[in-house]
Parts: C-alpha cells; sequence; structure tokens
C-alpha cells in the first residue's frame, strides 16, 4: 500500500460534499491555497481530474464521481476504527486475555470474577489455566500471573499477594504408615509424588535451605503428573508426600486432609504478582482488573494483598527474590 494512499483524500471529500474549497477550507481549518494543492496532488497521483472548476463553480467529474462513491464508506469506516480505539484507550472496554496457573483460581479469580464482570460490562475476560511458564506477548495475553522469581526481568510486575512458601505435605494416613521425615535427605526412603516440568520435560528436584545453603532432592514415587492439582489430590489418597505453594495447599491443611512436614526446610516465594509487557501498553481494561482485583481480595485471606501485611505497588521482582528459580524461569509444583 502507498505510504500516502489517503494523502488529500479528506480534503476531496470536503469539498465534493460543500460543493466550495472555500467552505472546505473552513471546515478543515487551513487556506483554500492548501485545500487546492492537496486536490491537486490527489488528481496527479490518480492521473485524472475529479472537478471541473470556474470562477463560479466547482463541480464533480465522471471520475470525480466515481471515486467519491467509493471512497467515502472507506473513509468513514477509517473514522470509525480511529473512535473505537481511541475509546479503548479512555475507558475499561474490549478483551481482556489473561494467562494464569491453576493455583489462583481459587485464591484470586474466583473471589473477584463476578464483581469485576458486573462492574465493567464492557470488558470481555478470556482467561487461559496453564501451568506452563507461557510466552504471553507472542501468544497474545494482555498479562499473565504468576509467582515473582518466574518473571521475565523486562517485564512490568505489579504485587498481587504478599510473600509466601513452599511446603511439604502428607496425608494423616501416609504419616503414620510411612513416618515424618526430619530432614529432606529421609524423603529418598520415602515415597513422593513427582512433578514433570512442562516446559523442559523433566522431573523437579525439590529444593530446600538450610544456614543459607541451598538443597535439591531428587525424589522417586510411584506417581508422576504435570498438574499440580492432580498431586495434590493423590497425596490427600495417601499416595505420598508433596511438594507445592503453600496457598495452594492451605484449603486442605486447615480440612486436616495433609499436614505438613520439613517446614524448617522449606524456602520462601515473594508471592504472586500479575505482568505485562510494558507500563505504555497498560490499557484502561488492565488498569482496572489490577485495581479490582488489589482492592476486593479479602483482607487476611490467602491471595490478599493485604495478606500478612503485604507489600503494594508496582514492583519488578529482582533477583535475591527467588534467584535460584530466576536463572531457569522453570515452573515447580503448584506454581
Amino acid at each position: 500500500m502507498q505510504r500516502d494512499l489517503l494523502e488529500g483524500v479528506p480534503a476531496f471529500l470536503r469539498v465534493a460534499e460543500r460543493s466550495s474549497f472555500t467552505a472546505a477550507a473552513a471546515e478543515l481549518g487551513v487556506t483554500s491555497a492548501a485545500v487546492s494543492h492537496a486536490i491537486r496532488q490527489l488528481e496527479a497521483r490518480i492521473g485524472v481530474a475529479l472537478f471541473a472548476r470556474t470562477t463560479r463553480s466547482v463541480a464533480l467529474t465522471e471520475a470525480g464521481s466515481r471515486f467519491l462513491e467509493l471512497a467515502r464508506p472507506g473513509v468513514a469506516q477509517i473514522e470509525q476504527a480511529f473512535a473505537a480505539a481511541r475509546v479503548l484507550g479512555n475507558v475499561p472496554a474490549g478483551l481482556l486475555r489473561l494467562n494464569v496457573p491453576r493455583v489462583v483460581l481459587a485464591g484470586i479469580i474466583g473471589p473477584v470474577l463476578e464483581g469485576f464482570c458486573d462492574t465493567y460490562p464492557q470488558v470481555e475476560l478470556e482467561i487461559a489455566v496453564s501451568d506452563r511458564l507461557e510466552n504471553i506477548v507472542a501468544d497474545g495475553f494482555d498479562a499473565g500471573i504468576r509467582v515473582g522469581e518466574m518473571i521475565e526481568a523486562d517485564m512490568v510486575a505489579v504485587r498481587l499477594t504478599p510473600p509466601f512458601g513452599y511446603c511439604v505435605v502428607g496425608a494423616p494416613v501416609y504419616l503414620e504408615r510411612h513416618g515424618r521425615p526430619q530432614r529432606p535427605e529421609e524423603l529418598r526412603r520415602h515415597r513422593c509424588i513427582n512433578f514433570r516440568q512442562p516446559r523442559r520435560g523433566t522431573l523437579y528436584r525439590w529444593e530446600f535451605e538450610e544456614d543459607g545453603r541451598e538443597i535439591e532432592i531428587a525424589v522417586s514415587g510411584q506417581i508422576v503428573t504435570n498438574d499440580s492439582g492432580v498431586m495434590l489430590m493423590a497425596a490427600v489418597k495417601g499416595r505420598g508426600l508433596a511438594y507445592t505453594l503453600e496457598p495452594s495447599a492451605a484449603p486442605l491443611l486447615a480440612q486436616g486432609l495433609l499436614e505438613r512436614v520439613l517446614a524448617p526446610f522449606c524456602p520462601s516465594s515473594p508471592g504472586f504478582f500479575i505482568y505485562f509487557p510494558s507500563r505504555a501498553q497498560m490499557m484502561p481494561k488492565l488498569r482496572a482488573f489490577i485495581d479490582y482485583v488489589r482492592h476486593h481480595l479479602a483482607p487476611g485471606a490467602p491471595g490478599s494483598a493485604q495478606h500478612a501485611g503485604g507489600e503494594q505497588g508496582e514492583h519488578q521482582p529482582q533477583r535475591g527474590e527467588g534467584e535460584r528459580h530466576r536463572a531457569t524461569l522453570t515452573p515447580i509444583p503448584g506454581r
């Protein structure tokens, strides 16, 4: 398409509608000479006269009439496109596509879904659930939600929850039969539910800390899964120990279906963040969602930005906040 394809067309439409260069110039806020020049340039590009001019009148030629018939609806559509895009830049509206892990559905998405949709009826919300670490830009998402140490350094991240820890959990019946491990190394003698990392395809090595030292344990067991929900279900059934996020296991721990072990050795995470490519690209629909989530999550509830005095505001997770995971950006169970 020619770069100057539309140049002079608005001036042509105004002259055709008003049958006057002077009236068209006044409407466009330019001089009559500028309008005349624009029309001459347009006619030169097309290669035919569009107006028959006299000292007293301006009339369309046959070519001008045909050009007007076809150009008018096209320009009107372009003007509508500008208006529609401008609206999306001013008010929360349009399609908002989010990529989220399964673990945030109950603690973050569920509590705000109905209220957000009622408050912003012009926003169409699409939620893609995936425990894979997706490329939100390449896959056409407006934003994603992940734990802080998994977010690329060039993304803008806004905190949704306070920091939390990871945990090793097992059903009471399993712990009665097999005992409670006292140190991470003892996991090699236990049945553990392995998590296959979706992107790399390898089994996740359970990570622990002791006196500032990082410990990785390769565990074994009868069950392997790439879904945190299946992993916790198997743990509840007494099929082995599971390694996951505290918010993911919290409801099952509260019900007594699972119990924690090895708590002193479990590391912490900076928490969940919503992230997107650039502040300049954050449309009103995304800002509205972020503000709504941060305001309406129940204080003190798992996943709440107010829980445990969690820090608020825009934040870019840096190395030192889960540095050991950011090097590979690989999801672990429940992440």
